[in-house]
């Protein structure tokens, strides 16, 4: 599974994506975003507040409880303002 981050989220992971295997206890967005804040540092720093995390399965916005299913690409992103 391909997950792409973007904005600040990217900046405090420091990648724009990568590629990786999830265990078979990650079944919805928010399992994923727990998972994420797991893997180090710069993971926790960018989701220590996972509610305001925007999240896209497949290039559809999703809500945290969606399952993931056979999701091959997610993306996060931080909210977003504009004019």
């Amino acid at each position: 599974m391909r997950l792409i981050y973007f904005a600040w989220v990217r900046e405090r992971i420091g990648k724009p994506q990568e590629d990786v295997e999830l265990s078979g206890e990650v079944e919805t967005v928010a399992d994923l975003l727990r998972w994420l804040k797991s893997r180090g540092e710069e993971y926790e720093n960018a989701l220590q507040y996972p509610d305001v995390i925007r999240v896209a399965i497949d290039q559809e916005h999703v809500d945290h409880r969606e399952k993931l299913g056979d999701a091959r690409e997610i993306a996060l992103f931080p909210p977003m303002t504009g004019g």
